[in-house]
């Protein structure tokens, strides 16, 4: 007996260094291991750990080395995001050891860890668990943030093109038969200007401020997003009537009335939007997206700043507006334009003192196009630029023809310019370039602007009405009292003339509140010694009215209708001006 134990005793003490080695060997392993391990026997007794377990799960060392596993448990338990769930996963552990877990564990400061468990069993007996955990935060943190970046707008915040599609479709699958879905297509008018002139930085937090702007407009189920450029989306997912459209569409419009104020400028810019309604208008998202646009394309060309819900016939329209496009490309390089010609009278002489040059486009399938129909396509387009620059010279070679040819040494021609035209970079050397290449003295040309085309960018108007007063080309303002009526700023304007707007000019001989108006713009032109003229006169009663209010010079069908070169040069070669009834006609 006593040799047995010996022979065991001498076999321990044998053996004893490779132990400590295998335990050094183990304890080195769960040490260089970059994830939280721990080893639990079939006892529930904690036999190994490493002290990146101790670090992961901020469980103090002595509850551990103690080994009292269901201790440890339970402190470790109340740092997760969902306790109760988590212990029944552990106790569905206990029922069936071998099921695999597929999910990551949450914390209630945000930490996630994904866990591996699996059984450890000698001669098929269960000897105990191990644990590993990995702490995969940061690589959630940077995939969720991937994730959502690929979904959302990087400026604004707001959901992208993509995810809008996917809004779109889930909304579109809880309509109720109670209520209708909206999809409203918003685009910022001219917002190109802002880009062009103040740069991208300013265009970048004025869209910035829009989407915030739009989303304060909404009700909380309502979802805005960014579909490209200066385009966003509205997505209304629940519509009881019509009013509830008409109520949002107010909300925005009086919410971009504020204006926005960036750096040191404060920018008035407008929305134009166009809705379409599920089921009238679409029954999928693509359909009631397209409709959208064309009911905005619509609002655009009937001026902007407005909104319309698509209606049918808007499609048939765009097919024209499509074709329309296409031929204004090549309208110029085909001779397709051309220059009309409206006399304007002065009415106490009875002379025609200048020509209004007035564009017309002959289509060879459609026939005349009128002006406000391609006018605005080609402002879109940008078109309006050499197509104006052609206007500008066609009439000026034609005034100096007439001027040599007819005899009419102080014949004029008046040209209007548009917003886009005014505001190109190098205008002034423009008409420089074109007056010197038609030998048209500087004084004979007249550049009309509308009001509300002076007062877009006020400073950039003063700068070149000012250069355009010191070449000694006339201006006036067209249009007048339509649009700003910023009276304050005509007399920091170099123009010469105010045309006074048709509409004040229909019913002048009716209306007393049109007579006032009349003769309040006439004096105010008198004032600032300006000239007067009156657009649209058709009567003899509105030329008489306008005579006693001392406007000197008219213009309109009374006189004669805008009229081809030809018909021009025939009326200018045979017209004598002579007395009837207080008036003067063409003879």
């Amino acid at each position: 007996m006593s040799i047995k134990l010996d022979k065991e005793i001498s076999e321990c003490q044998r053996i004893q260094p490779e132990l400590q080695k295998l335990l050094l060997l183990q304890k080195a392993t769960l040490e260089s291991a970059t994830d939280a391990i721990l080893i639990v026997d079939s006892l529930d007794k904690i036999v190994g750990f490493n002290k990146k377990f101790l670090e992961m799960w901020d469980i103090p060392a002595l509850m551990i080395t103690s080994g009292n596993y269901k201790q440890a448990l339970r402190t470790a338990i109340k740092k997760l995001d969902n306790p109760r769930h988590y212990l029944s996963i552990l106790r569905e552990l206990d029922e069936n050891p071998d099921i695999h877990i597929g999910e990551n564990i949450l914390f209630k400061d945000g930490r996630i860890f994904n866990p591996f468990y699996q059984q450890q069993y000698k001669y098929k007996k269960n000897i105990g668990q191990v644990w590993i955990f990995r702490d995969i935060t940061a690589e959630k943190l940077a995939s969720n943030i991937i994730n959502y970046e690929s979904l959302h707008d990087i400026l604004t915040n707001l959901p992208n093109r993509l995810l809008l599609k996917n809004l779109l479709i889930d909304a579109l699958t809880k309509v109720s038969h109670n209520h209708s879905l909206g999809v409203c297509f918003l685009d910022l008018d001219r917002f190109k200007k802002i880009n062009d002139s103040l740069g991208h930085g300013i265009g970048d937090k004025l869209l910035q401020m829009v989407a915030q702007c739009i989303k304060k407009s909404l009700r909380s189920d309502d979802i805005v997003a960014r579909w490209g450029g200066d385009e966003f989306i509205i997505l209304l997912p629940e519509i009881s009537e019509m009013y509830n459209i008409d109520l949002i569409q107010e909300r925005i419009f009086a919410a971009f009335k504020q204006g926005f104020k960036i750096d040191n400028y404060h920018l008035n810019i407008s929305p134009s939007i166009g809705i379409a309604l599920y089921p009238q208008h679409g029954e999928d998202g693509e359909t009631l997206i397209k409709n959208a646009e064309a009911a905005l394309s619509f609002v655009k060309l009937q001026g902007r700043n407005n909104y319309k819900v698509y209606q049918a016939a808007i499609n048939s329209q765009a097919t024209e507006l499509f074709i329309l496009e296409n031929s204004l490309y090549n309208a110029l390089e085909r001779q397709e334009f051309k220059v009309y010609y409206q006399p304007q009278v002065n009415s106490s002489t009875g002379e025609i003192t200048k020509m209004e040059a007035l564009l017309r486009w002959q289509h060879p399938e459609l026939g005349l196009i009128p002006p406000a129909t391609f006018i605005p396509i080609a402002e879109e387009t940008g078109l309006i630029l050499p197509i104006s620059e052609w206007v500008l010279k066609t009439a000026c070679l034609q005034n100096k023809a007439w001027q040599q040819t007819l005899n009419l040494s102080s014949l004029s021609v008046a040209v209007n310019f548009s917003g886009r035209q005014f505001q190109q970079p190098n205008l002034v050397g423009i008409v420089e370039q074109v007056l010197c290449e038609t030998k048209l003295a500087h004084r004979y040309l007249e550049l009309e602007i509308t009001e509300t085309v002076a007062m877009q960018d006020v400073e950039l108007t003063q700068k070149i009405l000012r250069q355009l007063d010191e070449m000694g080309v006339t201006i006036s303002i067209d249009d007048f009292g339509t649009g700003y009526s910023s009276l304050s700023y005509l007399k920091d304007f170099s123009i010469h003339a105010l045309k006074i707007d048709q509409s004040f000019v229909q019913d002048l001989a009716n209306k007393d509140h049109q007579t006032a108006i009349t003769t309040a713009i006439i004096s105010l032109a008198h004032g600032l010694n300006l000239s007067v003229v009156a657009e649209g006169v058709e009567t003899q009663e509105q030329l008489n009215a306008l005579r006693i209010l001392q406007c000197e010079i008219m213009q309109g069908y009374f006189f004669s209708h805008p009229l081809s070169a030809e018909e021009a040069t025939r009326m200018l070669t045979a017209y004598q001006p002579h007395r009837l009834k207080d008036s003067y006609l063409l003879a």
